[in-house]
Order: structure tokens, then sequence, then C-alpha cells
């Protein structure tokens, strides 16, 4: 039944029940958030262990390495062939950094702007415009990036399999098309997971601009809810064997499997690829966070390890995740006012509720004590041009807290949806 088939007396009745149900809610004084996806402290206890680790006597890696001292910008070997087989990509293809693959995608924007890549005619500064995909929605963070070095940024729809490859190939016959963001896992904020068929057209396609690089942000690898884990497509093959080897730089990191902003970052790429980074990144530094590299390999063990640790977060992701939607299915199903994805892994559900409303319901929200992600924010500059989108992130508060947030973001949703029919 759609809000909109209740006649005006069944319709008054339910305004006046919601609008009793928000002043109730109000009166709550709540302080709950579900805005960025953040473990919680259950899962960064996970990990305690890494506090402990090498340990006082244990600072040498397989090859016998001091690793307390300067040098090997490309990680220890102990975590990068964990790493590999993790994402499948061969371990001498793979760099093992700091805590953030977030700063390692800087980098590469900042330095292709700066000096230009690999395949480069000239740095990106110097091109009259560079134009950024964006699929929408889509991660923040990687917005702000391109928004900041002034890129025009091209939406295109992020799909059930992925973001749209033909709208892509399409853009990236333009030669200031110079790139395009991908969550391939468990995508932010949708859920969504790329399909062969979608990352094989992005790897085959032909692109005007010779430096066309694809970030493949594979955040989420291994951050299923389930006890068995999703195969890894590998991108770097199939774009070697299509005849662009340099096409994609390859993401990953421990930030939501061990400790957040104390982990490993890793960058994935081809041969060329890789020397053009270490060319720069040697100057700028002399060497990762060894001594950690060594912890989380200890830590870990070896890939296995990760994935048990994996089936944990598991454990305590799930039921709030369930909670979002049984919430989400129980309060609003009935009257057809919102639609949200259902992942099977990452950290995010979205929600598009009725067009123009997701700024109300963000308002409406706050005003009751619970913290939303404003509205749009998951499209570049922050503007969703349908004003429709909110995503949720119920990891860090307890599931307690979750169904709590969750009814108050229902009777919000009910509340903006019964306004805008009124007006």
């Amino acid at each position: 039944m759609s809000l909109l088939d209740l006649d005006q007396a069944a319709r008054d009745e339910l305004a006046q029940q919601v609008r009793g149900e928000y002043e109730a809610l109000k009166a709550r004084n709540l302080n709950l958030d579900l805005t960025r996806g953040k473990p919680s402290s259950e899962q960064l206890d996970f990990s305690n262990e890494l506090l402990e680790l090498p340990g006082r006597e244990n600072y040498t890696d397989k090859s016998g390495t001091d690793v307390r001292n300067y040098g090997n910008l490309q990680g220890i070997t102990d975590i990068r062939e964990i790493w590999g087989e993790l994402i499948g990509v061969n371990p001498e293809n793979l760099y093992a950094g700091d805590s953030s693959s977030l700063n390692i995608m800087f980098d590469l924007i900042s330095w292709s702007y700066t000096f230009g890549n690999n395949d480069s005619e000239r740095p990106w500064r110097e091109e009259e415009t560079v134009k950024w995909i964006c699929p929408v929605p889509g991660y923040d963070r990687h917005f702000a990036i391109t928004e900041k070095f002034g890129f025009d940024m091209v939406n295109v729809p992020m799909l059930e399999d992925g973001p749209d490859a033909d709208a892509i190939a399409e853009l990236a016959k333009d030669p200031a098309v110079k790139g395009v963001w991908v969550v391939p896992m468990y995508s932010n904020p949708t859920g969504a997971t790329v399909s062969e068929e979608v990352a094989r057209k992005l790897a085959t396609m032909e692109t005007a601009a010779p430096d066309f690089r694809i970030v493949w942000d594979n955040a989420y690898a291994v951050h299923t809810f389930k006890d068995e884990f999703p195969p890894i497509i590998d991108v770097l093959s199939i774009a070697e064997e299509a005849g662009n080897p340099n096409r994609f730089w390859v993401m990953s990191s421990t930030s939501k499997i061990t400790h957040a902003g104390a982990g490993v970052a890793f960058f994935a790429s081809s041969t060329e690829n890789l020397d053009w980074y270490a060319s720069i990144a040697g100057i700028r530094g002399i060497g990762p966070n060894k001594v950690n590299q060594l912890a989380h390999a200890k830590f870990f063990g070896d890939a296995d390890g990760v994935r048990n640790v994996m089936r944990k977060h598991a454990q305590s992701l799930a039921p709030k995740f369930e909670a979002v939607l049984e919430t989400l299915r129980n309060r609003l199903g009935e009257y057809n006012v919102a639609r949200w994805t259902e992942p099977e892994g990452g950290y995010f559900i979205s929600l598009d509720v009725v067009d123009g409303t997701a700024t109300r319901v963000w308002e409406l929200a706050k005003e009751a004590g619970i913290t939303l992600t404003k509205a749009g924010s998951a499209f570049p500059h922050g503007k969703d041009d349908n004003d429709r989108h909110i995503r949720l992130a119920p990891s860090l508060p307890p599931l307690d807290e979750v169904r709590t947030a969750m009814d108050g973001v229902a009777t919000c949703v009910l509340l903006a949806a019964l306004e805008k029919l009124e007006r």
C-alpha cells in the first residue's frame, strides 16, 4: 500500500499518529549517531593482542632484516604475502605502507596533478580541464580528493553490479577524463559488488587519455557478514591481458580489520606504475612503519588468520544490519515511501526516501537527537539533485541503540513524506 493510496481521512489519521510519535521521540532527549562507519569498541577489542606485538625481542622479518631501522619502501614480505593472497595479487606487485590507503590515493592524484604519472603527456595541472568520473551514490572522501584539485566531477549511476560501465566507456572517449573511483566490493554506501562482466568492461574499454586510471579501492574485500568469502576479481591480470597493464591503482588496508588509524595500507599495481610511485614516495619518505607491519603479520599469521578475525567482525555487525533492515521493513515497507539496499557485507546501507525530503529527514532526526550523515554527502559537492539519499552506518552504536535510532529514523521518514504531501 502506497501512502498515496490512502484516502484523506486515513492520511490525516496517520499524520496525527506520526506527529505524536515524533514529539515522543524528541522528548526522550536522545544522543545517537549513525554517521561514519566506525568500528565499535567490541570490534576494536578483537585486535587488542596487537598492542603487545611484535614483542620486545621480536624485531626481524622473515628475511632477517631489523624492522626498527630505515629502508624498505615496499614494506616487509611477511605482510605482503598475506595480503597478496587475500586480494589476489602477486606480492611483488604490492606495496605495504603506513595506516591509510586514503593517504596513498591522495598521493597518487596529487603526484599525477603535480608531475604527471608514468603515462602522462604532461602534468594534469597543465591540462585545460581534468574530469573525473564519480559513481553515485559513492564515497564522500573519494569525492573530496578530486574536488580539492578542482577536477570536474561527472556522475554515473552505481548499479547493483557496479558502476555503469557503458556510461563510463562513453565518457572515457573524452581525453580530459583521467579516471574513475570504484569501490568494487560491498561498496560505500550501497553495498553493491562489482561483477566480473563490469570489471572486464572497465579493464578492456578504450580510453582517449593514455594516463587514464581506475582507483580500485578494495576497502571491504573481506568484510562479509557470512562465514564464506566472495572471490576476488584479478583486475590487474585482466587489464594486462587487454593491453592496459597500467590502468588500475588497487587499494586495500587493515583499517576496519584491526585498529583504525594504526593499521597497514596496501597499494597494488603494474610494475611500471609501482616504479613511478616509488620514484616519488622514496623522496617523500625513507620507508613505512615496518614494526607495525611485523606486528600485523605476527597477529594474523596467514590469510586464514585474517579471515578468522573477519568472522568475528561479521558476528558483531550482522545483527546490527539486520536490525536496521527489520525496522525499515516493519515501519516503512507498507507505505512505499522508501527503498533501501540489503548488503551482504561492508559498513553501510543506502536509504532512498521520497524525492525532495532527504534533507528534511536529516533535520527532523537532528532535532530528535539522532545524527545522520548529511543528506547528499554521498554525491560530489554534497549535492544530490533529487534530495533522496541518506547513508546509514550502524556499526558503532550498541545493538539496542541501533534499534532505537532506526525506529526514530523511520518516524522522521514518514513525517517528512506526509509533510510533502500536505504542501
